[in-house]
């Protein structure tokens, strides 16, 4: 079984793809893949394995 994580992106104007690369780093050390960034860059949604 899946679960999904939506996280609201706050990057801010300085350093933003710096920013969006420490973000996506830190959830993958939590086991967390990348499923999709839907268009406009204002949320990512994320997916793992429920039972892990």
């Amino acid at each position: 079984m899946k679960e999904y994580k939506v996280v609201e992106l706050k990057l801010g104007f300085r350093n933003r793809v710096q920013n969006f690369e420490d973000l996506l780093n830190q959830y993958a050390r939590e086991g967390w893949n990348l499923k999709e960034v839907p268009s406009g860059w204002n949320s990512v949604v994320f997916e793992r394995d429920k039972n892990r």
